[in-house]
C-alpha cells in the first residue's frame, strides 16, 4: 500500500509514524511535510491547496489511500476531488466538513437535532450582536463562524471585552472573510476534552477520550492557541460521560449529516464540556485534532492503515487501545499566538524514553530551524499520566533557558477550564 498524508504538522507527523508501524504500508508520501518527517516519509514540493498537482501525483504514484489533515484543503473540496478521479480518500466532502467551516451552521445542526450545545445567536450586524450582548450579561463568549486557526474565539469576562470583540471580528474584520459572521453564545464552566471518531455515514467507532490545552500559558492564562499540549486518556472524565457523548452527540451528527444530504466520511472530532448537565459541544472539527492526535494514535494498538480500510468497507474495525497513558506537549516560538521569529536553531532535546512529532521545522544541516509557530511536540507513553509527563519534562530542560521558545509547564496538571 502507497500512502498519501497532506499536510504540514504535528497531527500529520504523528499519523506518519503510526503508517509506518503498518506492515501493509509500503511508502509514505506527505505534502508538503515538514523536516522531522524526512526519517518514514517522502516530501513532495506540493502545496496542500494544489488540487490538480495531488491529484495528479496520487494517479501517476499509484496512491492506494490519501488522508487529509487540515481543515482548508477539506473545505476546499479537495476529498471531492479525489473521489471524481475515482482515488481512495479518507476525509470528509466540502459540503460535510461545513460542520467545522460554519459555527452558525453548527449551531443549527444541533438545535434541529437536539444535540447538546450552549445557547447562542448569529449575528452580521454589530449593533444587534452588542444589544444582545447586554441583554446576556458576561461572562460570554464571541466566536468568528469560520476557520480562523484557532485563534478566532473570545472568553469575555465583561461585556465590555465582549463588545471589543465584536467591534474587532465584525467592524474591523479581524479575521477576514472568517468573520463576517460572528456567533455569541452562553458560557459554560467545566471540564473540557476532546472526542474523536473514525465515521462513515452513520456508522461510528470513537476513539480513547484527550484532553487538549489551548490558552499559551500556565493556568490557562493568556490567548488561544492552537493547542499546547494534551494527554489521553481523560480518565476523569466519567464512562458514563464517555458513552452519552458518542450516543447522544458523535452518534446523533453523524445522523443528522447524513440526514442533511452531507453524509460524512472521515474523523469527527467533538471538543466536548463536561457541565452538570451532561457533555456539551464546544465545537466541531472535520478531521483529526492537533495536538491530540499526538497523543491518541500511539495508544491506538490496531494497525492505522487497516482501521481506515475497513471503516471505509463499512466493516467494524474492532478499535483497541493500550491499557496506558500518553502525554505531550508542545515547544512553541517566542511570541506564539501572535508574530514570531523564524529561522531559530533548535537545541538538541533529549530523546530518551519520549517521542518526537514536529511540526514547523526545517533542516538546517545537521539540526533543525523552526517555520512554525508550533515548533514541535514531545511525547511519552507510561502506565500513568505522571510518569509519563515527567519523561517529557526532563527532555525539554534544553528549551528552559532558550529565549526563543517556550512551553507550558502544566499541561496534564491543570484540569478545570472554561469555553
Amino acid at each position: 500500500m502507497n500512502v498519501l498524508v497532506i499536510g504540514r504538522g504535528g497531527r500529520e507527523h504523528s499519523l506518519i509514524q503510526k503508517f509506518a508501524e503498518s506492515p501493509q504500508v509500503e511508502q509514505i508520501f506527505v505534502a508538503p511535510g515538514n523536516a522531522g518527517m524526512e526519517k518514514q516519509a517522502t516530501r513532495l514540493p506540493i502545496q496542500e491547496t494544489d488540487q490538480d498537482e495531488l491529484v495528479a501525483f496520487a494517479k501517476e504514484n499509484q496512491i492506494n489511500l490519501t488522508i487529509v489533515g487540515p481543515e482548508n484543503p477539506l473545505l476546499d473540496g479537495l476529498v471531492d476531488r479525489f473521489m471524481e478521479a475515482d482515488l481512495q480518500v479518507f476525509g470528509p466532502t466540502k459540503d460535510a466538513a461545513l460542520i467545522e467551516g460554519s459555527k452558525h451552521f453548527a449551531k443549527q445542526l444541533m438545535k434541529k437535532y437536539d444535540i447538546p450545545t450552549a445557547d447562542y445567536q448569529a449575528f452580521t450586524d454589530a449593533s444587534q450582536a452588542k444589544e444582545y450582548i447586554h441583554e446576556h450579561g458576561a461572562p460570554i463568549v464571541v466566536k468568528a463562524d469560520g476557520l480562523a486557526a484557532g485563534k478566532g474565539v473570545v472568553v469575555a469576562e465583561t461585556v465590555e471585552t465582549a463588545c471589543e470583540a465584536v467591534d474587532d471580528m465584525l467592524l474591523a474584520g479581524q479575521f477576514g472573510e472568517a468573520s463576517r459572521e460572528i456567533v455569541v453564545e452562553e458560557f459554560l464552566q467545566g471540564t473540557e476534552f476532546s472526542l474523536m471518531a473514525f465515521v462513515k455515514g452513520k456508522q461510528v467507532y470513537p476513539m480513547v477520550t484527550a484532553q487538549d490545552h489551548k490558552r499559551a500559558f500556565d493556568g490557562d492564562q493568556g490567548p488561544n492557541t492552537g493547542g499546547m499540549g494534551a494527554f489521553a486518556p481523560a480518565t476523569h472524565i466519567p464512562w458514563d460521560d464517555y458513552d452519552y457523548a458518542v450516543e447522544s452527540i458523535l452518534q446523533r451528527t453523524a445522523s443528522a449529516l447524513a440526514a442533511e444530504g452531507r453524509s460524512f466520511t472521515g474523523i469527527l472530532y467533538a471538543g466536548l464540556i463536561q457541565t452538570p448537565a451532561g457533555p456539551k459541544v464546544i465545537e466541531f472539527n472535520a478531521r483529526f485534532g492537533d495536538p491530540e492526535t499526538q497523543v491518541v494514535m500511539p495508544l491506538l494498538a490496531n494497525d492505522l492503515a487497516q482501521v481506515i480500510t475497513d471503516v471505509l468497507e463499512d466493516k467494524d474495525p474492532n478499535l483497541t487501545w493500550f491499557e496506558q497513558a500518553c502525554a505531550g506537549v508542545v515547544v512553541a516560538s517566542a511570541g506564539y499566538p501572535g508574530d514570531y521569529q523564524k529561522g531559530v536553531r533548535l537545541p538538541q532535546w533529549s530523546e530518551q524514553g519520549v517521542f518526537s512529532t514536529h511540526a514547523g521545522t526545517e533542516n538546517d544541516g545537521d539540526g533543525y530551524i523552526t517555520s512554525g509557530g508550533r515548533v514541535l511536540l514531545v511525547g511519552a507513553v507510561a502506565p500513568v499520566l505522571e510518569t509519563a509527563l515527567t519523561s517529557v519534562y526532563q527532555s525539554l530542560t534544553c528549551f528552559d533557558h532558550h529565549e526563543g521558545f517556550f512551553y507550558r509547564k502544566d499541561i496534564g496538571r491543570s484540569f478545570e477550564t472554561k469555553s
